[in-house]
């Protein structure tokens, strides 16, 4: 029997490959006209392929879905993954935070070392194939129908579509529908590692400025749920850069973004009164200075200006007439600046989709379903994700190994009955 594996990502291709692998005749249905569309803009077009962080810390970086993962990503590591593709000829490097890329930093050396591996082992892959539906007979998989009408007869499909992020790469949604068809459920979906917006016009007016070494704070009901130090970047719609992306993924599922208060504290390494007593020494020492003057040896020099007119002040105000209880409240403001969030950007900006086929009805160790026979799910599929730095795609990697693995396994265990 055959293994038709659905959509050709990074799971896709490493479910078809290892399913060739163990000897299974393998089919890779692709709709859209060349395999790996999304992976070629991953990291940049540097495509960030895994993270050499400790399996705790990788744990830490899963907020859905971690234990679940655990056995896919300890059965195959970024060790593993590395070495696998460098036996493929794409050496790797380390750089910054663990985060490793292709020696080349072309994402288009990995995608085609995939296609080539899927040559050289025989999967037939079908570009431009849309399936239309999966089928099953006596609870297991039966075959795959395409739009066009054509059917494929299979023993297995395995289902690496993809979420609903970056949809013009062909990340549509389609493998939920499928999912949905065999009796899944499919937890609520939105956008994950993605900008967020601000109805604030202060905001708009730093378009383009970036910030380094800054700590981004968000509480959901005046509980503090996220506090992390990094890069953020202001836009004409709100924030984004590493530290906004990551908040849009740790925000609880279902929280109401109008309950989530954010504050950046822009000198993290000071405390609240060293602030205040920098602020008064130099205030006192600077009497004909403009505020906004003086504030720019803290700041760049527009948010300098954003600052005291955050508080009520005007910019050019002389510091020799700055009140004390106005430095108290621009003190205040260099800890925690507020930025009113109105909610996350849209699937065309997310990185990755949050939500997905319920882990509950699916086996960890070998990403069969619970509910139909021959019945798989790998990579973005399903309902766990991750934060930036290549955790996603070793996700993929792994879950598309496991898949593709145990798929052919029970096609030759039901070919020997």
């Amino acid at each position: 029997m055959t293994a038709v594996v659905i959509g050709g990502g990074p799971a896709g291709m490493s479910a078809a490959i290892c399913a060739a692998e163990e000897g299974a005749d393998v089919i890779l249905l692709e709709r859209n006209e060349k395999l790996g569309k999304k992976l070629y803009i991953t990291g940049k077009g540097r495509c960030n392929i895994t993270n050499t962080a400790d399996p705790a810390a990788a744990q830490s970086r899963i907020p859905r879905g971690g234990s679940f993962l655990r056995s896919a990503l300890a059965a195959f590591d970024w060790r593993a993954l590395r070495e696998w593709l460098d036996s493929l000829g794409v050496p790797t490097v380390e750089e910054r935070g663990g985060r490793v890329f292709p020696s080349s930093q072309k994402a288009s050396d990995v995608t085609r070392a995939l296609a080539g591996e899927l040559g050289r082992l025989g999967v037939e892959v079908v570009l431009n194939a849309r399936v239309a539906s999966v089928e099953f007979r006596s609870g297991a998989v039966a075959s795959v129908t395409l739009r066009d009408g054509t059917r494929v007869d299979c023993g297995a499909a395995i289902v690496a579509t993809g979420g609903m992020a970056y949809p013009l790469t062909g990340s549509t949604g389609d493998g939920y529908r499928f999912a949905e068809a065999a009796g899944h459920m499919v937890s609520p979906l939105c956008p994950g590692l993605v900008p967020l917006e601000s109805d604030e016009a202060w905001t708009r007016g730093l378009q383009g400025l970036s910030l380094r070494n800054v700590v981004l704070t968000a509480r959901y009901h005046n509980k503090r749920f996220f506090d992390e130090q990094g890069e953020l970047v202001f836009t004409h719609f709100g924030l984004s850069g590493p530290l906004a992306l990551t908040l849009s993924s740790r925000a609880a599922d279902g929280a109401a973004w109008p309950d989530i208060s954010v504050s950046i504290d822009l000198k993290p390494g000071m405390a609240p009164e060293e602030v205040n007593t920098r602020l008064a020494r130099e205030i006192t020492e600077n009497p004909r200075r403009q505020l906004v003057t003086l504030l720019a040896g803290w700041t760049p020099e527009r948010l300098a200006r954003a600052l005291p007119e955050r508080c009520g002040i005007a910019p050019d105000t002389m510091a020799a007439n700055v009140k004390r209880e106005d430095r108290l409240r621009l003190a205040r403001m260099v800890k925690a600046l507020p930025v009113r969030i109105t909610g996350p950007r849209g699937f065309d900006e997310a990185v990755i989709t949050r939500g997905g086929v319920n882990l509950k009805e699916v086996n960890p160790k070998t990403m069969e379903s619970k509910l139909a026979r021959g019945l798989y799910f790998a990579g973005e599929t399903l309902d766990a994700d991750a934060l930036t730095g290549g955790f996603n795609l070793q996700i993929a990697f792994s879950t598309g190994r496991q898949a593709g693995t145990a798929a052919a396994r029970r096609l030759r265990s039901e070919a020997a009955y």
